[in-house]
C-alpha cells in the first residue's frame, strides 16, 4: 500500500492541494521548464507534493517518480523512464536515498542540473551501505533493521523522532507503522555513474536531520561542489520547508 499520508501533510504544513494545480504562471525566460522529482526510502512519491504544488502553479511540468525501492538499477529504470517522457532541459532533485539514484540516472543529456535534498550523494564506486557506515551515526540511522526478507525498516518506535519529528505527531505515527521498506540488494549497490561531475549541482542541507547528520550532508555539498542552502529541519524538511526547497529547486532551473 503506498504511504500516501504524506500527501495529508501537504494540506497541513503547505496549504497545498493533493493533486498538481493548473499554472497561472510561467517559468523565467531560459529556465528549464521540466522538474522530476525522486523519493527516499521508507516513504513514497507523495513526499514531494507540497514542493510539487508550488513548482506546478509557477508553471513547471512536474514529474513525481514512484521508485519500486527493490534494487538500484529498478530505481533508476524509474527514473530514466520518467525523464525520456520530458521535452528539452529538466532539473532532477533527490531526497535521502534518491540522491543516489539521481547520481546514476542523472547523466541523461536532458538533465541540466541535479538537486541533493538531505540526500546521499556517492562517489563512482561507493554505495548507500559503504556511506551509512562512515558516519557519522545518527538515532534514525541505528535504527534500520532488516526483516526475515531482507527488507529493511526503520524501527516504528524511533520513526517519528529520527525522521520527522516537525511534523503532526499522528502523521509521523501513521507513517512509521506504513514504511515502505528498501531492499537490502538496493542499500549495497554501488553507483557506476557519478553524474555530479558534469551537471552544475545545487544541497538542501537539513540542520536538524536525524538519519542523514548534518556534518554528512555539508561534506557532500563540499565534494560534488553545491551551491548550498541550509533550512532548519528534519529529515522530512521536504514537506515542512517545502517553500524554501522550491526556491532552489528554481534556482537550479536558471542554472547554465
Amino acid at each position: 500500500m503506498r504511504n500516501l499520508l504524506f500527501s495529508a501533510a501537504s494540506v497541513l504544513l503547505a496549504g497545498t492541494t493533493l493533486v498538481g494545480s493548473a499554472h497561472s504562471a510561467e517559468p523565467p525566460k531560459g529556465a528549464a521548464h521540466n522538474i522530476v522529482l525522486v523519493h527516499g526510502a521508507f516513504v513514497d512519491q507523495t513526499s514531494w507534493q507540497p514542493v510539487a504544488d508550488i513548482l506546478t502553479k509557477k508553471g513547471y511540468r512536474v514529474t513525481l517518480v514512484e521508485n519500486p525501492l527493490t534494487s538500484l538499477a529498478a530505481d533508476v529504470d524509474a527514473t530514466k523512464q520518467a525523464l525520456a517522457k520530458q521535452d528539452g532541459k529538466t532539473v532532477l532533485v533527490g531526497h535521502s536515498w534518491g540522491g543516489v539514484v539521481i547520481t546514476q540516472a542523472g547523466n541523461d543529456p536532458n538533465v541540466s542540473a541535479l538537486v541533493y535534498v538531505s540526500a546521499f550523494a556517492p562517489e563512482v564506486g561507493e554505495s548507500l551501505a559503504s556511506l551509512a557506515k562512515a558516519g557519522p551515526p545518527t538515532e534514525g540511522g541505528s535504527a534500520i533493521h532488516p526483516d526475515a526478507k531482507g527488507n529493511l525498516y526503520i524501527d516504528p518506535k524511533v520513526f517519528p523522532s529520527a525522521v520527522a519529528a516537525d511534523l503532526p505527531p499522528e502523521i509521523a505515527r501513521h507513517l512509521a507503522n506504513s514504511q515502505l521498506p528498501l531492499n537490502h540488494v538496493a542499500f549495497e549497490a554501488p553507483v557506476d555513474v557519478a553524474a555530479w561531475h558534469d551537471k552544475p549541482t545545487f544541497y538542501v542541507i537539513s540542520t536538524k536531520d536525524k538519519v542523514l547528520a548534518p556534518e554528512a550532508q555539508k561534506s557532500f555539498a563540499a565534494r560534488i561542489k553545491a551551491q548550498t542552502t541550509e533550512v532548519a529541519g528534519s529529515h522530512a524538511s521536504l514537506v515542512v520547508h517545502a517553500k524554501q526547497v522550491a526556491e532552489v529547486i528554481e534556482k537550479a532551473a536558471l542554472a547554465k
